[in-house]
Order: structure tokens, then C-alpha cells, then sequence
């Protein structure tokens, strides 16, 4: 037998479609999203790609804009392609030093002994005259010496890490500097931030420039970013 619903009752009451089990409440416009496809909002998270410049949990990987997800460069690969651009700039710069050197010693092989000439002839301020040319032209040999030295090593470092992301060692290994925000080369400026704080590093008696290679090593990150990578926007990857 059944009974008439009691208005008095509540849970005696007919459910309203759409409300309750079994029927579900239909999607309101502008709620919801396709199947298959994922929120805005969950765009970035647990099991999607992450934002760019994160870095994932501990794997090694980051997600630089413009280039997607790639490894960081290990502390043992950027030490393999310091070591090759050494010996690079080893057989450059010792050539270069030869050939100082066989300058200044031509022009130290000039330098006269002036003792054997009567002083206040004419002779003997001649000898005078060309001791000094060649005193000269030994320094100058010296200074131009060492100006190739300081020339090479900006120009190495500096301009084809800022235009070109690596010097030759790093290119060697597949290794590249990149803007963390943008994955652009680090441009002339953020290359010669780069550079120059690890060679004002050497001022102090090298102590300085071994501390901000090493520097990576203190970076809780997960990126490897040097005390140079961190003023200059940068990270190294491996391609």
C-alpha cells in the first residue's frame, strides 16, 4: 500500500530532477571544459609541463622559454669544456708569446754596450740613441705581448659566449649559456657581466675566480647557477 507524500516530511519529498542521485545537475554556460582538455589553472602542476625557468624535482631538467624542457649542464661537463677552451687558448696565446718573445729578444740583441765610445763625441751619443730605440722596442714588445693576452681572452669569452651562447670548448660538448628567461644568448651585455666578475675574482690572488667557478656547487636550486650565471640571467644547458 502506499502511502501520499507528507509536505510535513522532508525527506518524504519527490527530488527535484537534475539534484541528487542518480541524475547529475547539468553544466551551467561558461563552466567546465571538454573532455580531454585541461584547465588553465592546471596548466602548470603535478604531471603537466612545468613553468618556464622552474626546474623539475632534482632530475636535472628545466623549462627554458623558447627552447622547452632541457638538461642543466653538469659540474663535470662545464669543467671538460673549461679544460678544452684552456688548451685552445694555450696554443694561441703560446704563439703568440713566441713570437713577442723573438721581438724582444731582437730588439735586446740592439741594445749596445756604449762603454767603448769617448763620452760627449758624437759617436758615442749615436750608441746612446740607439741603445735607447732598442730599450724601447723591447718594452713595446713586452706590452704588445701582453695586450694580445688581455684582447684574446675578452674577446674569447666574452663576445662568443654573449653572441654565440659557448665558446669552442662548449660547443665541443654540446653545452650552451642561454637567458634563463628568455632561452635568447646572454647578448653583449649579460656576456660581459659573465666575464668579468670571475676576472675580478682574480685580483685576489686567483682566490676570487677559483670561488666563483666553484660557485655552482653552492646553488640549492637544481639549476648550477655560478655566482656569474646569477648576475648575468643565466644558466648552462645541455643541448
Amino acid at each position: 500500500m502506499s502511502y501520499p507524500p507528507d509536505p510535513n516530511n522532508p525527506y518524504g519529498q519527490q527530488q527535484q530532477p537534475g539534484y541528487g542521485y542518480p541524475q547529475q545537475p547539468p553544466q551551467q554556460p561558461g563552466y567546465g571544459y571538454p573532455q580531454g582538455q585541461v584547465p588553465p589553472q592546471q596548466a602548470y602542476g603535478y604531471g603537466y609541463p612545468q613553468a618556464p625557468g622552474t626546474i623539475q624535482a632534482n632530475n636535472g631538467y628545466i623549462n627554458i622559454a623558447n627552447i622547452g624542457m632541457v638538461r642543466v649542464a653538469t659540474m663535470g661537463q662545464r669543467f671538460a669544456a673549461r679544460l678544452l677552451d684552456g688548451l685552445i687558448t694555450s696554443v694561441v696565446l703560446g704563439i703568440a708569446m713566441a713570437l713577442g718573445l723573438a721581438g724582444a729578444i731582437g730588439m735586446a740583441d740592439k741594445v749596445k754596450d756604449c762603454s767603448g765610445y769617448t763620452y760627449g763625441t758624437a759617436s758615442y751619443q749615436s750608441c746612446v740613441n740607439e741603445q735607447a730605440q732598442a730599450s724601447a722596442g723591447f718594452l713595446a714588445a713586452i706590452f704588445s705581448f701582453m695586450a694580445v693576452v688581455a684582447v684574446f681572452n675578452l674577446l674569447y669569452e666574452w663576445l662568443m659566449v654573449g653572441l654565440m651562447g659557448a665558446t669552442l670548448g662548449k660547443m665541443a660538448l654540446g653545452l650552451r649559456v642561454v637567458k634563463e628567461n628568455t632561452g635568447q644568448n646572454p647578448g653583449v651585455g649579460g656576456g660581459f657581466v659573465r666575464f668579468v666578475i670571475p676576472q675580478v675574482g682574480a685580483f685576489l690572488c686567483g682566490i676570487g675566480q677559483v670561488l666563483v667557478f666553484l660557485s655552482p656547487f653552492f646553488d640549492n636550486s637544481g639549476k648550477l647557477q655560478g655566482w656569474h650565471d646569477r648576475a648575468a640571467g643565466t644558466v648552462v644547458i645541455k643541448k
